[in-house]
């Protein structure tokens, strides 16, 4: 969301912001504990609490599908909690089938593909992530692209939710839970034999061991890495410490993500900034991130053949 938007929304549903998202944004994060940690998720509710009608998260995906093919971007998977907001939007499916109408729309006018990914929450019962992933399925092939998993990793084991996870399989769809940020190895490790995960949010922690390092790069497990986010919330002290080099060299698939910009304060382009200027990627090492990124969505094969053919464009001139 644009910091704009949340302001103005605000203003207009008499929701009262705290500094943090006013006069101090961004904000100032840790989740270095769990009460670090409740203060990100009530930023982020808070934020999340100014959407109120249809037209508000209309406004929301077309803002993004703007913002997002301004940085250059061909195709966004957008991931949503539909339980978060079922109660304003009447249902679950409800929501679900306005987000996706929306999503349409915005993609068309703003010449971007879209495709929105279901999300659980880890602090909920588990059940109601069953009841989420026969929504993803439902939707499968309609928009809804895959199945995740987010919130705090330290708690809501992975085991918990391999259920959902399976109901998601079944339908075809990618499934990407957040894994590795939080948490360390086991993590990762739990996401990938119980959730069978095909891409994961975050995974940064896998460099902790080698061997799961090398596990990741034998099955292509794609990383979707932050590195603003990563600093942001205390995961590593500073952007040179985030492991894109490592995981790169490695040779496991990156997605370079801007997980939320609104409380980070920082999108796509500037992740990419990170990996040329504190990493040191070289053009054709930052093509070859654009790539990975490519090759682990869900974008349907004409979208890919077009964001090749861009990228190699880009690195030739």
């Amino acid at each position: 969301m644009r910091h704009s938007t949340l302001v103005e929304l605000a203003k207009s549903h008499g929701v009262s912001l705290p500094p943090a998202l006013t006069e101090e944004w961004p904000p100032q994060l840790s989740t270095a504990d769990e009460r670090g940690w409740f203060r990100f998720q009530r930023l982020y509710d808070t934020a999340r609490s100014v959407l109120r009608t249809p037209e508000d998260l209309r406004r929301l995906v077309r803002e993004i599908a703007e913002d997002e093919r301004a940085e250059g971007s061909g195709w966004l998977e957008l991931q949503a909690d539909p339980s978060g907001f079922a109660a304003r939007y009447g249902g679950v499916t409800p929501f679900t089938e306005l987000l996706l109408d929306a999503a349409a729309k915005a993609a068309r006018a703003a010449d971007i593909g879209i495709g929105i990914v279901i999300a659980a929450n880890r602090v909920k019962h588990p059940m109601d992530a069953r009841t989420l992933a026969r929504l993803a399925a439902q939707y499968a092939g309609q928009g809804v692209t895959g199945f995740g998993l987010s919130n705090d990793e330290r708690r809501g084991p992975a085991a918990d939710f391999a259920p959902a996870f399976r109901i998601a399989e079944r339908a075809g769809l990618m499934l990407v839970p957040h894994a590795g940020e939080l948490v360390g190895p086991p993590s990762i490790t739990a996401a990938l034999d119980l959730l069978h995960a095909t891409r994961l949010g975050h995974g940064v922690r896998s460099v902790e061991d080698p061997r799961l390092v090398e596990r990741l790069a034998a099955a292509q497990v794609t990383c979707e890495v932050c590195p603003s986010s990563n600093v942001s919330l205390g995961v590593e002290p500073d952007e040179a410490s985030v492991p894109v080099r490592a995981l790169f060299a490695a040779g496991v698939p990156l997605a370079l993500g801007a997980d939320d910009p609104l409380l980070f304060g920082r999108r796509l382009v500037k992740q990419y900034e990170i990996a040329r200027d504190v990493h040191g990627f070289a053009p054709a090492e930052l093509a070859e991130l654009a790539r990975m990124s490519v090759r682990g969505s869900a974008a349907p094969p004409d979208v890919r053949t077009r964001l090749f053919a861009a990228t190699d464009a880009w690195l030739a001139g």
